[in-house]
C-alpha cells in the first residue's frame, strides 16, 4: 500500500478503532495530543501503557493482546527498534492497520505486517495526515 494522500484517507475512513501505543498520560507528549485530537474527532481510542489504568478517559491495556474488541489500528509511539514485537502482536489480534509515527521507520515490521495483509505507515504523523484531508 503506497502512503499517498488517497491510501491514507482510506485508512483514517476505515480504520475508527485505534490502539495508541505508548500513549502517555502527560498532556505535553506529542502521544497525548494526538490521541486527544483523534478522540475529539469520533475515533475510538485504546491506550496501550502497562504503567497506566486509564488514559483521556479510557481504560489502559497493558498489551495488544489484552484488548477485548477488534482494533482497527495500530498506532505506535514507541522506538523504531521497539517495533518488530509490536507488529507482531497487531497481526496477532487481528488489526488492518499499523502506524508508525513521525521519526518511527522499522522496514522489517512494514514488511511483516504487509506479507499479513495489512496496510502498513511508515514515519507520518496520524493527527498531521487527518487534518490534511
Amino acid at each position: 500500500m503506497r502512503n499517498d494522500m488517497a491510501a491514507l484517507r482510506q485508512i483514517l475512513t476505515r480504520c475508527t478503532t485505534i490502539a495508541v501505543v505508548g500513549l502517555s498520560a502527560d498532556s505535553s507528549r506529542p502521544s497525548y495530543s494526538v490521541a486527544h485530537y483523534l478522540q475529539a474527532h469520533g475515533y475510538k481510542i485504546v491506550p496501550v501503557n502497562p504503567r497506566y489504568a486509564e488514559i483521556l478517559g479510557e481504560k489502559c491495556y497493558a498489551r495488544l493482546e489484552d484488548i477485548p474488541f477488534p482494533v482497527h489500528m495500530v498506532d505506535v509511539f514507541r522506538r523504531s527498534e521497539d517495533l518488530l514485537p509490536i507488529a507482531r502482536s497487531a497481526i496477532a489480534i487481528g488489526a488492518t492497520c499499523l502506524w508508525q509515527q513521525i521519526g518511527v521507520a522499522n522496514a522489517e515490521a512494514d514488511a511483516l505486517v504487509r506479507a499479513a495483509g495489512m496496510q502498513s505507515v511508515m514515519d507520518r504523523c496520524v493527527k498531521i495526515e487527518h487534518a490534511q484531508l
